[in-house]
């Protein structure tokens, strides 16, 4: 299917028959993958086209750059149904970050290139911010990023990079300024993963996936005009996209683990061990993790929808959905009992092996994206005002 044209702008109704017209879509177009593994990255992308073209996507970018622009009210039933539909995921996870990065701080012409292709999902994105000596104390980055006239030569090392080995481009914090500069002289590059240069090796999780990579810099050009905003300026910007991650994702996030939730004490039902005291109160406590959460999303968006910085709302979201998600499967592999040894490679695992393999994925909950100790660090200097960590910068 063609890409829709920068300049086009469909108008769409006031009215909320959005919610019909996205029913519709799903009548025609079923959100149940394909059984065949191989198979379901490409059918994901080409729903996700489908549903961009129909444009019946993004529902809170703006018309110009191809969202729906509803309001925060029409955002919470969008993503409620999209939940009840059982709607797929998009394939690259880490729009939510980049997306609104470029629509805020990105010129024109980035705009122009880079969100259809990327809404449509024919283009695949990854993140390069952790480092070897650069995961948790990010302003110590060492990828070094030095312009010769209007390119900048990229040398260094990312590593935890989510679907890197997919990936078409990278968003990156970069080092342009000198070392020991920190947070102050940190810049953010665009740098596309087929640049002669760019190595990506895989890294083998617990499940035994290759969902992580980390991915090397030898001499790789990038044009300045890949850069988003200031030169040295990539900090502020890349704060501002970790709070619209932390922010925004949640509001999808809050109905898809209530679902969650409810399933699990489906699941406890049908195992018939419900009259386990241990398991009943598993089931209360998570039910009441389930509500936190969703309490703890809507600060976080009031935060954004007031223009304010929700980074200390966001982190305590990050750390309470974190460790939520790891009691959810700890009490489901015990509601499993003995069956929660089968992985989802087994034939006979009960619902596909699902809940075994979440645990085992919710064991990196409290340790990407910022782990559970920095997630507190943010929480006691900004929420609560306490002295900052001993050596800790910005």
């Amino acid at each position: 299917m063609p890409t829709q044209s920068s300049g086009e702008q469909d108008t769409l109704p006031a009215t909320a028959d959005f919610l019909d017209r996205l029913r519709a879509f799903v009548r025609e177009h079923p959100t149940k993958p394909p059984r065949e593994r191989s198979g379901r990255l490409a059918w994901a992308r080409a729903w996700h086209a489908a549903l961009a073209d129909a444009r019946l996507a993004a529902p809170g970018w703006p018309l110009d750059a191809g969202g729906m622009d509803l309001s925060l009210a029409e955002q919470i039933a969008y993503h409620r149904e999209m939940t009840r539909l059982r709607a797929p995921k998009h394939p690259s996870g880490l729009m939510g970050i980049v997306a609104p990065t470029l629509i805020k701080h990105g010129t024109a012409d980035q705009k122009a290139r880079f969100l259809g292709p990327m809404l449509r999902a024919d283009e695949m994105w990854c993140q390069g911010f952790s480092e070897p000596g650069a995961g948790s104390d990010l302003p110590a980055l060492s990828t070094r990023a030095v312009r010769d006239g209007d390119t900048y030569v990229v040398d260094g090392q990312k590593v935890w990079t989510s679907q890197a080995h997919l990936a078409d481009w990278m968003f990156a914090l970069v080092r342009t300024g000198a070392p020991g500069s920190r947070q102050d002289g940190i810049s953010y590059l665009l740098i596309p993963m087929t640049a002669p240069g760019v190595t990506v090796r895989p890294l083998r999780d617990i499940a035994g996936g290759t969902h992580f990579a980390e991915v090397f810099f030898d001499a790789v050009r990038v044009p300045v005009a890949n850069r988003v905003g200031e030169e040295n300026g990539g900090w502020a910007i890349a704060r501002t996209s970790l709070g619209h991650e932390r922010a925004t994702a949640f509001l999808a996030d809050e109905f898809r683990y209530r679902r969650i939730v409810d399933e699990l004490a489906e699941l406890a039902v049908c195992r018939g061990v419900c009259d386990d005291p241990y398991i009943r109160q598993g089931l209360a406590h998570i039910e009441a993790g389930v509500r936190a959460v969703a309490a703890n999303s809507r600060r976080a968006l009031d935060a954004v929808l007031d223009d304010r910085d929700p980074g200390a709302a966001a982190s305590v979201n990050r750390l309470v959905r974190a460790e939520f998600d790891q009691r959810l499967h700890e009490l489901a592999l015990r509601v499993l009992g003995p069956d929660a040894v089968l992985g989802s490679r087994e034939p006979t695992a009960p619902e596909g092996g699902r809940w075994t393999y979440g645990y085992l994925m919710s064991r990196s909950s409290t340790i990407g994206a910022g782990t559970a100790e920095i997630q507190r660090n943010t929480i006691a200097e900004r929420v609560l005002g306490l002295p900052k960590e001993y050596g800790t910068d910005g």
